[in-house]
């Protein structure tokens, strides 16, 4: 804008030629307004895209930055996993061979196992069963005889043989039949002495 205006004013100092056209100043001075308006024109764009040119630098370093930063971040995740494979793909093979060991070693004594467990539970079925049965006769042992006795007589639900339920059974009928038999000659002997009237004490003195 500064040179503009002094090659203007230099024009305008210099004489005036004779073969020149006259020109009115005012339209010079309108052509010179027209052309600081244009010049300051230009140079608000040009500083506008100096701003923006400058916007863009920083943003652009900005983001050479990031992008900088990421590339070695990305290197140095890089050698850590080139390090890590180096280190613990031989370490996790030599895990794997021994775990595929262990489990070979366990498919071959599992049926061992299984067999001793069966084994085990038989046993501890039979154990539970003989303490079942066990505390059955202690309670057994414990009960009255006169309990006792009824429960081998008139029910199934005593721990004792078959044979000694019939044994017991046969007895008490045998003694029921005695005693009702007894019973009976009383009962006739009774009424008999009732019918020929005949005192207790006589027929005994008698």
């Amino acid at each position: 804008m500064v040179s503009t205006s002094s090659s203007l004013e230099s024009l305008l100092d210099r004489p005036a030629r004779k073969d020149w056209p006259y020109v009115p100043s005012s339209k010079l001075e309108a052509a010179l307004t027209r052309a600081s308006q244009k010049a300051m024109q230009y140079e608000y764009q040009m500083k506008e895209l100096e701003v923006r040119l400058s916007e863009g630098l920083s943003n652009f370093r900005a983001i050479d930055s990031r992008i900088q930063e990421s590339h070695n971040s990305i290197q140095r995740n890089t050698r850590r996993a080139e390090r890590a494979r180096q280190t613990q793909v031989s370490h996790i093979n030599s895990e794997l061979d021994e775990s595929l060991k262990v489990l070979s070693d366990l498919a071959d004594t599992l049926p061992t196992i299984q067999t001793q467990l069966t084994n085990v539970r038989v046993v501890y079925d039979s154990g539970r069963q003989k303490a079942k049965t066990l505390v059955s006769e202690l309670r057994w042992l414990n009960t009255e005889f006169y309990e006792r006795w009824r429960r081998i007589i008139f029910s199934s639900s005593s721990p004792v043989s078959w044979r000694w339920k019939a044994i017991m059974r046969g007895l008490f009928i045998f003694t029921f039949v005695i005693g009702a038999y007894l019973f009976w000659l009383l009962l006739i002997g009774a009424y008999r002495a009732h019918r020929h009237r005949l005192v207790w004490g006589e027929k005994l003195m008698s």
